[in-house]
């Protein structure tokens, strides 16, 4: 996996996650995404020398702006993807997984074209 993907897939953890709670550490993303929590720690760092998150005192991870930013995109392709998969017939889990690979490597022309097309 490409380290670019690689960033996009725990930026958009985090996102769903502090959708869902108010506070989002190491831990939660390492049981939302089935990783380990020093594979987790060390992707962390990257993101935070990156400029995409920021951690207090306390261990609870913020997006920054760029962060967001990152994350909202690629969430919107994800679900963009897995719904018009999921309407065309393919299974539910099939569409999720095809839509993680899909959001990464579509460009933001050709994703606009198929939403436009799409809708």
């Amino acid at each position: 996996m490409k380290s670019n993907e690689s960033s996009e897939d725990y930026l958009e953890t985090i996102l769903i996650l502090s959708e869902r709670q108010e506070h989002v550490r190491s831990v939660d993303i390492a049981n939302e995404m089935g990783f380990k929590k020093p594979s987790v720690s060390v992707a962390m760092k990257n993101l935070r020398n990156n400029g995409h998150i920021t951690v207090d005192e306390d261990g609870f991870i913020t997006l920054t702006e760029k962060g967001t930013a990152i994350a909202r995109r690629t969430y919107e392709r994800h679900q963009f993807f897995t719904d018009y998969l999921i309407k065309i017939g393919v299974d539910p889990t099939v569409a999720a997984d095809d839509a993680c690979r899909l959001e990464h490597v579509i460009s933001e022309e050709s994703f606009d074209a198929l939403k436009k097309h799409l809708k």
